[in-house]
């Protein structure tokens, strides 16, 4: 066998930008969100909100594996097939991406193609498709082996035109066919960005069970309430395993699991973490099939543990390498390419009906699937572990690992996360025995398991996300070391914070914990924790979950921007004050900053960015003055702005328009075509800004005519404009020297020729006192 490489591969409203990490990563996430925006229905998607006035056609859902999506398009389907809900809708049309697969190859109309899947529909003419209102139900968009260019598809706007399934699906979403029907999208996050949010009218999640909602399973689950409460309360001591509970299939996974152990295996240890479950779910599910097939003479333990094997390592070298191409559906072609005879396997093995099974039939064809992309995980980690040794008999355990950790943290987004989790999980000696029977054993002494632990500690994650290193921290509690763990609760018990170091991976465990803390940290400034640059890093994620956020000559780089951008837009966002002042960031870095203070959810009320070499870091600075009024400030002083940031800078002042009345863009290399950028922002009849500084900008007198052009424009609200240091002229500012004495014009004060005489500027400036307390005031 080819020696494989590593993998290189209620509700909410308004997500601003669709999450890519992987899914675990994501609960972790969602736990720490509240439903404090208001919360919708799956049966009133499609309606618009209070004081919104606009047509909703095309809505998005995503939401993880098993967290309800495909419960939600039943839910719906039924109260209208009932006559309860939605009934200006005429038709339901179900298209599931699993079905269209299988005919992504063909060419077909519109009509023809809803006369292959719903044959009833064969009585509704061509005629009658633009009349009727219909409704597109697309599930499984993650499931897609389609290719949707909705960039460089043909225009199609006739229901009868043959075309490919591609392009007929790209042009009903972009209302090319039938612009009249509605289309609802479902998928998980990772595929989601498929769909341009240019095309989505709203964007909805489906998060599966709160806190509650998990309880009430397990005691409807278990009719024994002693039962019930022993395993919630057992749920409890860990933490993954109340995170991965949000997902019902899950809950179900750790229902079978501890009903088993807590009513026939009664005195051994329940599993804690990820890969015990997983592997105590394995061994439960082969020890069922064998008890329920014990009494067949023909079949002895013996063979049913070697038919148990042979599935099993099949399944995980499809599992492992369909997760590289991202693939979870699976069709004969590919169990055959594997080995796998379903109909013998379904006999011998029950994994084929529990962990692995056939999900339905489509054109006769059977389709198949994991029950969770968990498990489809566990199995290619348990396959890539042995496959390994197999290839390589002289590998050494702790390298292969420490091999496979820091190709792991060059994923952008993690999606290795919850397979290297298990990698490491299932090196552990009591995982080893569970599942060492089922597909053998991997020889690994306590010393080498300590050379593990040891490695993982002394990991270094430079210019790496701050993100992945948690996973560093995870695999250490999939190893079941608590040690960090232990330290970082110590850590927060003590009075004298400052004089304790911290190493890295300590900075990582605080990070999660403070992340995953019920309550917001007040403060969090990485000046204050006495660790390396590295260990400060580390921390950052922390900031997801903390009000003040300093973050003062950290070094920030794009990685990190993403981070506090993340924080920004994550709902509910914590954060009101940002200091990222003297951090040289690129553009590019910075520009995940934009996303995140556009976002809706950003409630930043102080952003600080002096002598930041970046095209923009943010401020928003709420000064109370008094007990009736406040400011709005950006000061941008020495950021190295451009003509390319002042781009982005008017299109995020655009979006946060309605708090914004001064602005300090002083010593920055604006010149001519960055004002002209800006005096786009002054036209807009939102502006609200009454103070301008551009002080040192290096500008000429074309900067000056489109100034001027733009508050003849808009002469509403501002009053005060500094162009000192620009090496200025009278003739360069007469046209804004007139607006000053014009009386149509709100603008009062003009700072712009450096050395002007006294008497010079007393004839400009109408109050020369007001502006020179405003100028102390604002600008310094």
């Amino acid at each position: 066998m080819k020696k494989k490489s590593l993998l290189e591969v209620c509700p909410k409203m308004y997500r601003e930008a669709v999450n890519t990490q992987h899914e675990v990563r994501q609960l972790e996430t969602a736990s720490k969100k509240s439903l404090h925006e208001t919360p919708i229905r799956c049966q009133d998607i499609f309606k618009a909100l209070p004081k919104q006035h606009r047509l909703i056609r095309v809505v998005l859902t995503n939401g993880v594996a098993g967290a309800g999506k495909t419960f939600s398009v039943q839910k719906f389907t039924l109260d209208w097939a009932e006559g309860l809900e939605n009934q200006d809708v005429s038709v339901v049309i179900l298209l599931s991406f699993r079905e269209l697969n299988l005919v992504r190859d063909e060419q077909y109309s519109l009509l023809t193609l809803l006369h292959v899947f719903h044959p009833t529909l064969e009585k509704l003419p061509a005629e009658k498709l633009s009349v009727c209102k219909l409704l597109f139900i697309f599930d499984g968009l993650d499931e897609s082996r389609l290719s949707l260019d909705f960039a460089n598809n043909q225009l199609l706007s006739d229901v009868t035109e043959k075309s490919s399934v591609n392009v007929l699906l790209t042009n009903l979403i972009k209302g090319n066919l039938l612009p009249s029907s509605l289309v609802w999208i479902l998928s998980r996050p990772a595929a989601a960005n498929q769909i341009p949010p240019s095309c989505v009218d709203r964007l909805t999640e489906v998060r599966g069970f709160t806190d509650t909602q998990k309880e009430e399973y397990f005691r409807r689950r278990f009719s024994d309430e002693e039962l019930s409460s022993r395993i919630i309360s057992h749920i409890k001591t860990s933490r993954s395993l109340p995170i991965m509970c949000g997902i019902p299939v899950f809950c179900w996974i750790t229902a079978t699991v501890l009903d088993h152990m807590l009513t026939t295996e009664q005195g051994r240890e329940l599993p804690k973490t990820m890969t015990d479950m997983y592997s105590h779910f394995l061994l439960v599910q082969t020890n069922r099939k064998k008890n329920k097939y014990h009494e067949a003479p023909e079949t002895s333990p013996q063979e049913l543990m070697e038919a148990d094997r042979e599935v099993l390592l099949n399944l995980g070298r499809m599992a492992f390498e369909h997760l590289e191409e991202g693939n979870i559906m699976f069709y004969q072609e590919d169990l055959k390419h594997y080995g796998l005879d379903v109909t013998e396997a379904s006999v011998y093995s029950g994994v084929c009906t529990e962990i692995f099974k056939r999900e339905c039939v489509i054109f006769q064809k059977p389709v198949y699937c994991f029950v969770h992309l968990s498990v489809q995980e566990f199995l290619a980690a348990e396959e890539y572990n042995h496959d390994e040794v197999d290839n390589d008999p002289y590998s050494v355990l702790e390298d292969f690992l420490k091999r496979v950790m820091e190709k792991s943290l060059l994923s952008k987004n993690g999606h290795l996360d919850l397979f290297v989790r298990f990698l490491h999980g299932l090196s552990v000696e009591s995982n080893q025995r569970l599942v060492g029977g089922l597909l053998g054993q991997i020889q690994s002494s306590p010393e080498t398991i300590q050379k593990v632990i040891t490695n993982l500690k002394k990991m270094n994650s430079h210019k790496i996300s701050p993100d992945r290193s948690i996973n560093i921290f995870q695999c250490l509690m999939e190893m079941k070391d608590l040690s960090v763990y232990q330290q970082i609760q110590e850590f927060l018990k003590s009075k004298n914070r400052s004089e304790r170091e911290l190493s890295e991976i300590q900075c990582s465990a605080l990070a999660y914990m403070l992340q995953m803390s019920d309550e917001p940290l007040d403060e969090l400034d990485l000046e204050k924790f006495n660790t390396s640059v590295d260990g400060r890093w580390r921390l950052i994620p922390a900031v997801r979950n903390c009000i003040k956020f300093l973050a003062a000559a950290a070094g920030l780089s794009e990685t990190h921007c993403e981070v506090v951008a993340s924080a920004l837009k994550s709902n509910p966002s914590h954060l009101t004050h940002l200091d990222l002042s003297h951090n040289y960031m690129s553009d590019s870095g910075v520009k995940h900053l934009y996303s995140g203070l556009q976002s809706p959810n950003c409630r930043l009320e102080v952003l600080r960015s002096v002598h930041c070499s970046c095209f923009l870091t943010y401020f928003i600075f709420n000064l109370m003055a008094s007990a009736h009024s406040f400011y709005s400030l950006f000061r941008l002083r020495w950021c190295s702005l451009s003509e390319i940031s002042c781009a982005s800078l008017v299109s995020a002042l655009k979006s946060n328009h309605s708090h914004l009345t001064q602005l300090d863009l002083s010593q920055n290399p604006l010149s001519d075509s960055g004002v002209k950028e800006l005096c786009g922002f002054l036209e807009s009849p939102n502006c609200r800004l009454e103070v301008l500084s551009l002080r040192g900008c290096s500008l000429s007198a074309i900067s000056c005519a489109s100034l001027g052009s733009a508050l003849k424009s808009n002469p509403s609200h501002l009053t005060q404009l500094d162009l000192s240091q620009n090496h200025l002229h009278d003739p360069d500012v007469q046209q804004l020297l007139e607006l000053v004495k014009s009386p149509d014009n709100k603008l009062q004060t003009l700072r712009s020729v450096d050395g002007l005489s006294e008497s010079r500027f007393l004839s400009v400036v109408s109050d020369i006192s007001s502006f020179l307390c405003v100028a102390r005031d604002v600008f310094n």
